[in-house]
């Protein structure tokens, strides 16, 4: 099978290391997972999925670690955002102990960002670390969240504020897994790959507006060209900066402060993750073009490709406004966005297409209109 690869690198001094890993993006590769994994010095496995991908997906990845002699078993947790919380995280705890599970087992992540990025956590605390790996069934895990070690649940306070910094083994991004998804979660992917174009490559922003039929057609070659740059974007940043200690990796994060505060705000899982970045965008790109950093020719070229790919540029264009707070709650939810130093409101903003920064001190009240 054919497949095309992105190395990872991590290390002081960026060479094959233990916490370096390859990302692997093509076509049935889900089949070659297990060799991968016995090669890895594994004898036991444990698949955390999806409900949603039990079958097909995590069944295969267990035929697969089957065929290379390894034993499995499959624990299931339901869909949605709500099952990244404490009270999930211990279930599964639970579970590995009552499995007799030891460090020479290996955790499996299969499914979208919630299964990975609960799944990560789990075997970043279980028994002080156990190795695992990425198999990333949605496009929104496949282009961002299944690469860079960013792992963690939810508290009710905030999205994604307890966690840890737990890099896979590795990535197997398999495009064959999108077809299962639906029309409203393979869109609301996309908007993380438009967030690529925006913060680091103008050519690939570019092409997104050239390719926007094709993309929504889910054509396999534009497919696994969106999956193949943004995965090697974002492999990029996190080599540069995988604990965010010089602010580099931060600016994956356009977007992101607003868009957490509306998924919070609305209730997890009223809103796709996806959805709540493109909202975000929205809100980040009229911020910067209010205090100045852009101007209005971006604003309304990001608006048309967010609007050619399917995606939310209002509250209302998702049928309804209800669940939107008073602005003085989210800025609230804003102030504990782990990127807020003190309170005090941080934000990425671009300054053109291809370029964004890490902007402090703007004022509250500017922020509050826009919201």
């Amino acid at each position: 099978m054919s497949h095309r690869t992105i190395r990872l690198r991590l290390g002081a001094t960026a060479t094959a290391g233990e916490r370096s890993y390859s990302i692997l993006i093509g076509s049935g590769i889900i089949a070659e997972l297990g060799n991968a994994v016995r090669q890895d010095g594994a004898v036991r496995a444990v698949i955390i999925c999806d409900d949603r991908v039990r079958e097909p997906h995590a069944s295969a990845a267990c035929r697969s670690l089957a065929a290379a002699g390894i034993g499995a078993e499959i624990l299931s947790v339901a869909a949605g955002e709500s099952s990244k919380s404490v009270s999930e995280a211990g279930r599964l705890w639970n579970a590995l102990a009552t499995l007799a599970v030891d460090r020479r087992t290996q955790i499996i992540a299969v499914g979208g960002g919630v299964a990975g990025d609960l799944a990560g956590f789990v075997a970043a605390t279980f028994a002080r670390g156990l190795p695992f790996w990425q198999v990333p069934t949605t496009l929104v895990a496949q282009v961002d969240s299944a690469i860079g070690g960013k792992t963690g649940i939810n508290l009710d306070a905030g999205k994604n504020l307890v966690g840890a910094f737990w890099q896979p083994r590795g990535v197997f991004a398999d495009i064959d897994t999108l077809a299962t998804l639906p029309d409203r979660e393979y869109r609301s992917g996309l908007a993380e790959v438009v967030k690529y174009g925006v913060i680091l490559d103008a050519e690939f922003f570019a092409w997104l507006e050239q390719h926007a039929g094709e993309i929504l057609l889910r054509d396999p070659a534009a497919v696994i060209h969106l999956v193949e740059r943004s995965a090697f974007l974002k492999a990029r940043v996190v080599e540069e900066d995988e604990h965010e200690q010089t602010g580099l990796r931060a600016i994956l994060n356009y977007g992101h402060t607003f868009g957490h505060a509306y998924e919070a705000a609305a209730g997890y899982g009223r809103l796709l993750h996806g959805e709540a970045v493109a909202l975000g965008m929205t809100t980040a790109a009229r911020l910067a073009a209010d205090i100045g950093r852009i101007d209005a020719g971006f604003v309304a070229r990001q608006d048309a490709l967010l609007r050619s790919l399917g995606l939310p540029l209002t509250a209302a264009d998702l049928g309804t406004t209800e669940w939107m707070p008073p602005a003085d709650a989210l800025l609230a939810i804003m102030g504990r966005d782990k990127k807020s130093i003190g309170g005090s409101l941080r934000f990425v903003l671009p300054t053109r297409i291809g370029h964004v920064e890490l902007v402090d001190g703007i004022d509250p009240a500017i922020v509050r209109r826009l919201l």
